[in-house]
């Protein structure tokens, strides 16, 4: 274990309750981001990493660091023996788990509840109903959120399935029931397509979580993938915090997230929110969640929740003012929410894009040693990323190397923003996804906000293909 940076927070206003220390059990620029939020809250920090992430940012940057195991993710960052002894080594009161590795595990939520160790973010309980499709939508459902229609539960038979689907009429999507992702998910659009897309998806979701039951819905042509934020204390009370816009996406995989959506009204915001705030606030949920929509001909239909902090929330944090990390560690030390729903305004509009370290056109990993970087920067520019001079990527781990986030007074005024960004930003060593940003900010659907998930995919069959 070392000893890093040891600062003293410039000021300091918490009582008894808030905690000493965290352990962040993540890495890149996630931790870092952690960390920053912590440090400016007076909160010592554990950084955990593998042998391969030694030198990583976060690591330099945490009050303390603590090596949990090897390379591969599953003998460190998501070995849950390993992380309890970090935080029994170092003392750490709480868990911040940021997000992918164990952010959704029930399990180990679990595990800290029984060793005493508060897990920054939703009960066990909650992560379990809303980590199963069936059961969220379920419970969604009942608490007054619209929902895809679908069949009602798992359909463990091709017969079922056809049954459903005939009653339905096609196309009809099949989903696996855990996981996410775009794994186990498949399109049947005529019934001849069915027997195929069925098993398929019950293998794919098998030899990815496990779990091979799967349930049906009915497939929109032409929706727009929107989210929104909601926070809840726990006991009760939570607010929304507007909606994201994630249509851009490749493989089910966002690429291009902002706020608020270009093609929501004021009134559906408000509706839609209220519908999301007042449902978790009736499950006491506590934390950051986001609520996923498919969005088509001004209807919501509920698809799933994540029940923790999400890649894409500094676009939230930008139009609202508000820090989500902050919050999250807030709630988690028992303090009230330090805003209602009236404090929360809307002030211009902010775009994220999601740098990772691939090659182009086939998005292939690019692992390997950053040789320049140069962050942009001005008015309305963030860069969240944990990457420095000399750093060498692990192959071992998510692409995701970096977000730029830009905020302007307007749509128009955030896009010119993100051009003048993008230009600015230098990453080499390695191949990374800059030049598909600034090719798709030459499009007219783009610069418009014209489009739905779909656009993507088929623009780069055409342009990358």
């Amino acid at each position: 274990m070392a000893r890093r940076l040891n600062m003293v927070p410039l000021w300091s206003s918490w009582g008894d309750l808030m905690f000493k220390k965290i352990l962040i059990a993540n890495r890149g620029e996630i931790a870092l981001r952690v960390v920053r939020a912590a440090r400016e809250m007076g909160v010592a920090t554990v950084a955990v990493h593998s042998t391969a992430d030694a030198d990583a940012m976060h690591v330099r940057m945490a009050d303390e660091s603590i090596c949990i195991g090897p390379a591969p993710g599953t003998q460190s960052y998501l070995s849950i023996p390993a992380i309890i002894s970090a935080c029994e080594i170092s003392g750490a009161e709480a868990i911040h788990p940021g997000y992918g590795f164990l952010s959704e595990n029930a399990a180990f939520v679990q595990v800290l509840e029984d060793h005493g160790i508060t897990f920054i973010g939703p009960t066990a309980e909650h992560i379990r109903i809303m980590g199963d499709k069936i059961t969220a939508k379920d419970t969604m459902k009942n608490l007054g959120v619209p929902c895809v229609p679908g069949s009602d539960g798992g359909v463990p038979t091709l017969e079922d399935a056809r049954a459903v689907a005939d009653d339905m009429g096609y196309p009809v999507i099949i989903k696996a029931t855990a996981g996410g992702g775009g794994r186990g998910m498949k399109l049947a659009k005529t019934a001849a397509d069915l027997e195929n897309a069925f098993r398929t998806a019950r293998s794919e979701s098998k030899a990815a979580f496990g779990n091979d039951e799967v349930y049906i819905e009915k497939y929109l042509g032409t929706p727009r993938h929107i989210e929104v934020q909601v926070f809840g204390d726990g006991k009760g009370r939570a607010v929304h915090l507007g909606e994201r816009d994630c249509s851009l996406q490749r493989r089910h995989q966002k690429v291009f997230e902002e706020a608020p959506g270009p093609s929501i009204t004021p009134e559906q915001r408000a509706a839609i929110g209220k519908t999301c705030a007042e449902a978790v606030a009736k499950i006491n949920y506590a934390g950051a969640g986001t609520i996923e929509f498919l969005y088509e001909n001004g209807e919501f239909y509920f698809i799933e929740m994540n029940t923790r902090l999400q890649v894409e929330h500094p676009v939230t944090e930008a139009i609202f003012g508000v820090d989500l990390v902050r919050e999250q560690i807030r709630v988690a030390a028992g303090y009230p929410m330090s805003f209602q729903q009236e404090d929360l305004h809307i002030n211009g509009h902010a775009i994220e894009v999601r740098i990772n370290a691939e090659k182009l056109p086939n998005f292939s990993p690019s692992p390997g040693r950053i040789t320049q970087y140069h962050a942009p920067g001005g008015l309305g520019v963030r860069m969240d990323s944990a990457l420095y001079d000399g750093y060498s990527i692990p192959p071992y781990y998510d692409s995701l190397i970096g977000k730029l986030i830009v905020h302007g007074r307007d749509r128009d005024e955030a896009l010119a923003r993100l051009s003048r960004s993008l230009g600015e930003l230098i990453v080499d060593g390695v191949d990374t996804t800059i030049p598909l940003f600034r090719a798709l900010l030459d499009e007219p659907a783009v610069q418009t906000g014209d489009y739905t998930i779909h656009w993507l995919e088929k623009w780069l069959e055409t342009h990358l293909g």
